[in-house]
């Protein structure tokens, strides 16, 4: 055996008695239903416990795994100055580690910045130590990297556990939606409860694979907490028929709660969802290149040709005068497994030609955006190409921008800023002042400037 089963469970300090007063009675459903997912995990009464939580010391490149022998915390801030104490798995930690070296995946224990026990991880421990404390604990948090990259570290999990002999339990901690009442501590949003029915729909029927297809926009506005920990959980049980008792769901409180879980019924290969998706995902893009307009093959050909030579290929016969003869500022953008993966571009041309302002800043985002690593020629098959054709920017008012339609262009002094229209999770003028002001390095306080300016966008 390795894992045997696994639980989502949320979060909340609240739940705890000596957190919530007597207040905790508002989701009294998600109480019973942790006691239950406690008095499962004594029965099965695992050597390990592999607890991922979103508030453990997290990075955007790297899958973080708590180091040690032991660790303390308390809920102290929230009131509860009790101090637990678990035992580290260090062992099994290692293994993970050596694991993810081994196959160039980036998790591993380098780089604690925090060894104290978060509330990710007090609040499902303060429930099962009522019940089982004869366990010792690997604990992770969650990253920047892609829902795929989540996914393959559970499956590394499980390989680690299965090396080792292992009995584990996977305890996945995070809350759902924070946006699903207006009288929460994060206000509502539409996409709050449309994001917690989906979640839970997946977790009532088991279907891991439909976390891969979860609109990015919907998560970002419904403001999750613990999908990227319920990814890793589905992860570590790639492959396998999964038996699943959904406890609960509460929303009351403006924030979603639920608790399922799941249990190891043996190997059912229909369940290879990450292989799966990352073949769905091939064939979308070969369809993609089939009908990319000239733009998107201009950037992809120009980046594919530096990465793997050294060298811009040679510009294709008989460009169509757009490209040819006239000159823009261009934006060009890289998307990997639906995360931005590189974005730099021109506010004004700099190139004798739309062709080639397209070819250098395509170069430009694989291999000089500050925010990422070179694209490797591995990835190249990966990428999704977008290519915005900038008009020239005109002066404008706050109330003359639609962010749909325009980008804008922020500048005090020197400092300039820019964001391109019709963006994920940007729904207000506002929000697109502040990144822009952001970008430049511009305090909201200072005088600034606005500039507004259309794109054609090429797919």
């Amino acid at each position: 055996m390795s894992i045997i089963a696994a639980f989502a469970v949320p979060h909340p300090p609240l739940i705890v008695p000596e957190v919530g007063g007597g207040k905790e009675s508002a989701v009294q459903a998600t109480i019973d239903s942790y006691h239950a997912v406690a008095r499962r995990i004594a029965q099965i009464r695992p050597q390990t416990i592999f607890l991922i939580s979103p508030h453990a010391t997290s990075y955007a490149d790297y899958i973080h795994i708590s180091p040690g022998d032991s660790a303390s915390g308390s809920l102290s801030k929230f009131g509860a100055p009790k101090v637990y104490t678990v035992k580290y798995d260090a062992p099994l930690a290692q293994e993970i580690s050596l694991l993810c070296g081994g196959e160039d995946f980036p998790a591993g224990t380098l780089g604690e910045r925090e060894p104290s026990l978060d509330h990710g991880a007090l609040v499902p421990l303060y429930f099962i130590n009522r019940y089982f404390t004869d366990y010792q604990l690997v604990r992770c948090a969650v990253s920047g990297l892609s829902r795929r990259e989540h996914y393959r570290f559970g499956m590394l999990v499980r390989k680690a556990a299965q090396q080792l002999g292992r009995d584990t339990v996977i305890v996945a901690s995070g809350d759902l939606s924070h946006r699903t009442a207006a009288d929460g501590p994060y206000g509502f949003m539409p996409e709050g409860p449309e994001l917690d029915r989906q979640l839970v729909e997946i977790m009532r029927l088991g279907n891991f694979g439909d976390f891969f297809s979860l609109d990015p926009a919907l998560v970002e506005k419904g403001a999750e907490c613990g999908l990227k920990a319920f990814i890793i959980m589905a992860g570590a049980l790639d492959g396998r028929k999964v038996g699943t008792d959904f406890y609960s769901y509460e929303g009351v409180t403006g924030v979603g709660y639920a608790l399922c879980g799941f249990t190891d019924e043996g190997e059912d290969s229909a369940r290879k969802f990450l292989a799966y998706e990352e073949e769905s995902n091939r064939r979308r893009i070969q369809n993609m290149r089939l009908e990319e307009s000239i733009y998107v093959r201009l950037a992809r050909e120009a980046l594919e040709g530096y990465i793997k030579d050294g060298a811009l290929p040679p510009l294709p016969q008989n460009l169509p005068p757009e490209l040819s003869q006239h000159s823009a500022g261009v934006f060009v953008s890289l998307k990997k497994h639906g995360q931005l993966r590189g974005c730099i571009g021109t506010i004004e041309p700099t190139q004798v030609d739309i062709a080639a302002e397209i070819r250098q800043n395509a170069v430009s985002s694989g291999t000089r955006d500050p925010r990422f690593s070179t694209v490797t020629e591995e990835e190249l098959p990966e990428l999704v190409y977008n290519v915005d054709v900038l008009s020239p920017a005109v002066p404008c008012q706050k109330n003359e921008l639609d962010v749909r339609r325009y980008g804008v262009i922020v500048s005090s002094g020197v400092k300039r800023g820019l964001l391109l229209p019709d963006l994920d999770g940007i729904d207000t003028a506002e929000q697109q002042i502040e990144i822009a002001c952001r970008k430049a390095g511009i305090n909201r306080h200072e005088k600034y400037h606005l500039e507004r300016f259309e794109v054609v966008r090429h797919i």
